[in-house]
């Protein structure tokens, strides 16, 4: 089950009580069905301005960035028309690597157009989904940790329905080298042009 899932990601987070209280806000036991992600109009699309060029981390032959650590996303999850998709990053050097916040995240279209959407340091006004909020996380070679992105889905004509091609580019902070990923199953955020983060947490097994 889908909120099953979605706890055993995001342990800590408090994010299965919120779908659980999207899918069935009246506590009544019968929850809707998930809508599927990946279908949802996205914003719309700009030209970089000048100097909107972040640093990129090239890779090693063993697969870990020239930074030490290695950005992964997980599947995206949906309640009702809230949309949260856990993104990793592990410490795949051979030093410590601390943490003190939120990821730096930029959204690209499908021609890696920089896309009109507000990431904020917090899921609200989205959802009152828990954020541990900026703390100091050192992560040993090997350990991770966890931010937690979320969104509302905005349904439009089917026409109109984007967001499967996205790319996003994620930072483990402002300044640092930023590693492009593509979310599967999209990032349909619509014409609310949000998209929240939580802080790094460390995860424990």
């Amino acid at each position: 089950m889908i909120l099953t899932t979605v706890a055993a990601l995001t342990s800590g987070c408090g994010l299965s009580a919120e779908l659980e209280r999207e899918a069935d806000p009246a506590r009544t036991g019968a929850r809707t069905q998930p809508q599927p992600s990946g279908t949802g109009p996205s914003a719309g699309a700009r030209t970089l301005p000048p100097g909107d060029v972040a640093p990129t981390a090239s890779v090693d032959a063993q697969g870990c960035p020239d930074t030490g650590v290695l950005v992964s996303t997980g599947v995206v999850n949906a309640a009702m028309g809230l949309r949260a998709m856990p993104v990793t990053l592990t410490n795949c050097g051979e030093r410590d690597y601390l943490l003190n916040g939120y990821p730096d995240v930029r959204v690209r279209d499908v021609d890696r157009k920089r896309m009109d959407v507000t990431v904020l340091k917090g899921p609200g006004p989205i959802t009152q989904l828990d954020d541990p909020g900026p703390h100091l996380v050192t992560l040993k070679p090997g350990e991770s940790a966890r931010s937690v992105f979320v969104w509302r889905y905005s349904a439009v004509d089917a026409a109109t329905r984007r967001g499967s091609g996205v790319y996003v580019e994620i930072a483990p902070a402002v300044g640092g080298g930023r590693q492009t990923v593509r979310p599967e199953g999209g990032l349909d955020i619509g014409d609310t042009g949000l998209l929240g983060t939580t802080a790094w947490q460390k995860v424990v097994d």
